[in-house]
């Protein structure tokens, strides 16, 4: 396996952190590929290190854990759809909202790592239609 993980690994990966007790077919499912691909995946992932094992995730450790940040994106033209339409693919963007005031759109992103945001973050500005972002990263939580 190559030493950063591909598109379908990241995809995969983000499903198993949102369920990591979801079905290989269910995996498979929703990535739109074999059950076979998935489980070999997952094999790989394992056998290089990547994936370290499955657990359970309480609320209060879910809305701590990682690295979690608020981006608000600036549009050129008519770029909307094409854009909401492009986030939409990336696994680490979970949320898009369309939004007044100065900024067109905000994403919430969830990785596990700040270089894991960082590359995000350039593929996000990498968009055709983004003219601008900033971002905020979430600290603690008080509620």
């Amino acid at each position: 396996m190559p030493d950063q993980p591909d598109d379908l690994d990241r995809r995969l990966l983000a499903l198993l952190r949102e369920d990591g007790r979801a079905s290989t077919a269910a995996l498979a499912e929703r990535l739109k590929v074999s059950r076979g691909t998935v489980q070999n995946r997952i094999d790989r992932l394992q056998r290089s290190g990547l994936l370290v094992g499955f657990t359970i995730k309480l609320r209060n450790e879910l809305e701590n854990s990682g690295v979690r940040a608020i981006t608000m994106i600036e549009l050129r033209g008519g770029a909307s759809d094409a854009v909401i339409a492009a986030l939409r693919q990336i696994p680490e963007v979970v949320q898009v909202h369309t939004t007044n005031g100065r900024w067109d759109l905000v994403a919430e992103i969830h990785t596990a790592t700040l270089s894991e945001f960082d590359r995000v973050l350039r593929e996000l500005r990498a968009l055709k239609g983004v003219a601008n972002s900033e971002s905020n990263l979430l600290l603690a939580a008080y509620k």
